[in-house]
């Protein structure tokens, strides 16, 4: 019987590469819902290509554009994905939405889901209280897709926590790692873009040339698998084929090895069995795998990001308050306001706020709370380089 699917963030990077296999694969998969913001062409394309029962378009004056332009299709294009109709549950939802606007559609998307593959950083960095207990409420599993995330998953599957002495997230270094301190700060948004090893998104090719993205994977790491934030540490791997390194107390040390493309995590995820890679991506292992693996501690002075792993945890909003400055801070970056180096700088004084303890120091209760928090964060940090 074929799987239904959804799609939240169905234009993102990770949904194309999803609906890629999926296509790869059709007479398994009906794909029921997709959900996007403002990508008009690509939207049209999908509702054409994948005919799903559902489209959800956040951005209302696209979703107007849509919904007058397919009016005779049978796609049914709303504009809010509470207005959603499902009668039985979807086999596997994938969310894929980047910031914290993917929150409130991957919480609401978990009643409808037997299994959700959850890519969004930023819901479970804000939110994963909310999305852990509304799993267990909805019988829904939940699998990260990230390539560090699943990794770890993977790995621990067959041990307790209190075997593990270390887990290491590996970093490639992005664009920067072999570059001098003084050349890194004449840098432009479209060489912070390049990344050497992946192809990605904008938001997530600065975090990765910044090395933040390693920070929140760390927060994402200790709220997904209830590590504590001192076992969890971080080092730079350039060939980017190690995602994650679990130390054990008896000496042994365990890793996956898999080619840099997210195909690899999510086709997994999607499949949980054997199938075989090559049917949606041809792999060219036997070559890499001749490469010496290369592991070094991260640099401080060319990644001062580094230093947040010891401040993130400090108290419970934290990572609400860094995650909502950073996002802010890659936006004026990328439209050259600030330079490189200014990211760091600015969540640095947004942490030294007066007001910073009071809204960090916060156990949000509802969704509503996280954002009360993320909004403080992004003004503040709008207010620090003015």
């Amino acid at each position: 019987m074929r799987q239904r699917i959804s799609i939240l963030g169905s234009t993102g990077s990770i949904g194309l590469q999803s609906l890629d296999i999926i296509s790869k694969k059709k007479n398994s998969f009906i794909i029921y819902l997709l959900s996007a913001n403002k990508n008009q062409n690509e939207i049209c394309k999908q509702i054409i290509k994948h005919k799903p029962k559902y489209f959800v378009i956040s951005n209302y004056d696209i979703f107007k554009r849509i919904k007058k332009k397919f009016k005779n299709n049978k796609t049914k294009i709303i504009n809010n994905i509470e207005n959603v109709k499902i009668e039985k549950k979807i086999d596997i939802s994938i969310s894929a939405i980047p910031g914290i606007v993917g929150l409130k559609p991957t919480i609401s998307i978990i009643r409808f889901s037997k299994k959700l593959l959850i890519a969004n950083k930023e819901s479970i960095i804000c939110g994963w209280n909310f999305i852990e207990e509304k799993a267990k409420k909805f019988k829904t599993k939940i699998i990260p897709i990230d390539s560090e995330h699943f990794s770890i998953l993977k790995l621990i599957e067959t041990h307790n926590i209190s075997e593990i002495k270390k887990i290491y997230l590996t970093a490639s270094g992005g664009p920067f790692l072999n570059y001098s301190k003084k050349k890194i700060k004449k840098i432009s948004p479209k060489d912070a873009l390049k990344h050497p090893k992946w192809k990605m998104g904008k938001k997530i090719s600065i975090d990765s040339a910044t090395l933040m993205n390693k920070i929140l994977e760390l927060v994402e790491a200790h709220k997904l698998f209830k590590i504590p934030y001192y076992k969890l540490d971080i080092l730079i791997h350039p060939n980017s084929l190690v995602h994650a390194i679990v130390q054990f107390n008896n000496g042994l040390f365990k890793f996956l090895y898999h080619e840099n493309s997210m195909i690899i995590p999510i086709a997994n995820a999607i499949f949980e069995k054997d199938f075989n890679i090559d049917i949606l991506y041809k792999t060219r292992m036997k070559k890499k795998f001749e490469n010496n693996l290369k592991f070094t501690d991260v640099d401080h002075k060319i990644f001062p990001t580094i230093k947040l792993k010891k401040i993130v945890n400090e108290l419970p909003s934290t990572p609400i308050i860094v995650n909502a400055s950073n996002e802010i801070l890659v936006e004026q970056f990328l439209t050259k306001k600030i330079a490189f180096y200014d990211i760091f700088k600015f969540i640095m004084s947004v942490l030294k706020d007066k007001n910073y303890k009071k809204y960090a120091i916060r156990r949000p209760k509802n969704i509503n709370q996280i954002l009360t928090i993320n909004n403080w964060a992004k003004k503040t940090t709008l207010s620090k380089i003015k």
